[in-house]
């Protein structure tokens, strides 16, 4: 069974797991509540950072419009536009054997596309998470439930994979900003 984290909490992935080098991190939501009259696409991104916390290139920020880094140690599985379903509406997947060695921390993060313009924030979201998984088994490690704690935050970010030593540990942040992924982008050092 799988671990249910909350908010703050951080654990260990490869230490506590040994043999893990790739993982698939699922993110899903449902957005049932609210209908404004346009669909809501809600939009996963990776930012692989160094250990000040900032991207040192562009290319090492993930998202569906470049849905993999140079060397192909994290890739984004595609765009879903709908969120429809149930299960993991998108996925970014991370191969830890590959990370280059100036990578330190991967914030893993969703925005609302075109938000403002749609009049849509996070408060109309429900049933957001994050989910780790073992990606040559598919067995599922731990699952973060983000909760109803959004109101007019156009983006969050979910959680962070991030190095300690020479182990990765994962750290359930559910962090919402408003300014959607131009803010996200600022702060981890990307120009926008």
């Amino acid at each position: 069974m799988a671990l249910s984290l909350s908010k703050g909490q951080r654990i260990d992935l490869t230490k506590t797991n040994p043999g893990l080098t790739k993982v698939v991190v699922g993110l899903g939501w449902d957005t049932n509540r609210y209908s404004g009259g346009q669909d809501f696409d809600l939009d996963a991104s990776a930012f692989l950072a160094d250990a000040t916390g900032k991207v040192q290139n562009d290319s090492e920020f993930i998202f569906y419009n470049q849905l993999k880094s140079p060397n192909g140690a994290v890739e984004h599985t595609g765009d879903n536009r709908t969120g429809e379903g149930d299960g993991d509406d998108e996925q970014i997947l991370v191969d830890f054997a590959n990370m280059p060695a100036h990578i330190d921390k991967i914030g893993i993060a969703v925005t609302i596309h075109d938000a403002d313009a749609r009049r849509q924030n996070f408060g109309q979201v429900s049933n957001a998470f994050v989910r780790i998984l073992d990606a040559q088994t598919e067995k599922e490690i731990l699952r973060y439930d983000l909760g109803e704690d959004f109101s007019i935050e156009t983006a969050v970010v979910v959680c962070e994979l991030y190095k300690h030593g020479s182990d990765w540990k994962f750290s359930a942040i559910g962090s919402g900003f408003s300014g959607g992924l131009a803010a996200l982008c600022r702060n981890y050092g990307l120009q926008v």
